[in-house]
């Protein structure tokens, strides 16, 4: 979809051994953003020059690391950077961050990093007078962008970047569009990523062409959710379950899950997600008698009251020993999560399935379209 674009795939999106060695035999690079993610990619055999260390603000510690074990390419956006830059690895070859915030963006990162274009000639003279090399610029425009003029933008941006920095002495080769795509499938199996991708080949014509006055630019792209989204199902049992009668007589149901806020529903806290869901019936048990709806919340299995992923949703009567299915859970789920109370949400169960196709059969669709999701209901 992007002939001219090399992925680097954001390690911190979802660390799986299993895709990151895939991608590795396909030949895509790693964004990596910490010594632990360096370390993890180099054990795994990968190359340090098919890493780029994309953290705008580094630790002494990532900057000892990386230095002794040769990665080249790293990022900054403040003048502060450039001083620790100067000081610990005067031999990166430096990416500027500059700010390119899609507002519809699910989760926007232009308050935390990335340099206003107007601040980039100030920059790049400070990087000129500590001798460290500029090599090329970065952009981000937030996970799950949707707005494609922003892609636009900052590509535009960033050739505005690269003509300073010529002016400066300064001769880019390496131009880096982040991440913010998404990788889900029609119900063909083709990857929902065309109008993007159109997008972004444009841009790239019309302000890096090929074998134009910049020469022939290198051009990467820093993928997570797009590689990881639909790479992994969660399946959840339910181990505990409540029944309360509400204020008008009815009843309301309370269930509990071994899966919550502090393993990979985190996502819903920190990436915005409303992960959707099927009802698996136990096959031990018989068909359910009570086939009604009710008002229902889906708690998650630590001692915290915040601990609940949904509330006040309608779903069938449920029996310990059933299931909920969340697919496309691969993307910011277990990555984030942690070990509160003791339960190890970090370390889940794993079986690896492999499928000739990326959909469901028709057949299969069509029992999915009949399962309950979680939409908010109108009870207090």
């Amino acid at each position: 979809a992007m002939p001219r674009v090399l992925p680097y795939y954001a390690v911190k999106c979802y660390p799986e051994p299993a895709i990151l060695k895939l991608l590795m035999a396909l030949g895509a690079g790693f964004d990596c953003a910490s010594k632990g993610e360096l370390d993890m990619m180099l054990r795994m055999g990968a190359s340090p020059a098919r890493i780029i260390f994309a953290h705008p603000c580094k630790r002494s510690c990532d900057f000892r690391f990386a230095r002794e074990h040769g990665i080249q390419y790293t990022t900054f956006d403040t003048v502060s950077e450039l001083h620790k830059i100067a000081e610990m690895d005067p031999e990166f070859k430096l990416v500027l961050r500059i700010r390119a915030d899609d507002p519809g963006a699910r989760v926007p990162l232009g308050l935390k990093y990335g340099a206003e274009v107007s601040e980039a000639p100030a920059l790049l003279r400070a990087a000129r007078e500590l001798a460290l090399e500029c090599c090329g610029v970065s952009f981000h425009v937030g996970s799950a962008a949707k707005n494609l003029a922003t892609f636009t933008n900052a590509i535009e941006n960033a050739r505005k970047v690269f003509d300073e920095a010529a002016s400066l002495g300064y001769r880019m080769d390496l131009l880096d569009i982040g991440g913010g795509f998404t990788g889900h499938f029609d119900e063909m199996g083709n990857v929902m990523f065309g109008e993007i991708a159109n997008t972004i080949n444009a841009a790239l014509a019309k302000y890096f062409p090929p074998g134009g006055d910049l020469g022939d630019v290198r051009v990467i792209a820093e993928p997570g959710r797009y590689f990881a989204e639909t790479s992994s199902t969660l399946l959840t049992p339910v181990i505990g379950q409540r029944d309360r009668v509400a204020k008008d007589g009815s009843i309301h149901k309370d269930y509990w899950l071994t899966d919550g806020l502090y393993g990979s529903f985190n996502c819903i806290v920190y990436d915005g997600q409303n992960p959707e869901f099927r009802v698996i019936r136990s096959p031990i048990q018989p068909e359910p008698i009570d086939t009604r709806s009710y008002v229902s919340t889906l708690w998650g299995p630590t001692c915290d009251s915040a601990d609940v992923v949904y509330k006040d949703v309608a779903l069938p009567a449920l029996r310990n020993g059933d299931w909920l299915l969340w697919p496309n859970a691969g993307a910011y789920t277990v990555a984030g999560a942690c070990d509160f109370n003791g339960i190890e949400f970090t370390h889940p169960c794993k079986v690896y399935v492999w499928s000739d196709s990326v959909v469901d059969p028709p057949e299969d669709r069509e029992e999915a379209q009949e399962q309950p999701q979680p939409q908010q209901t109108d009870a207090e």
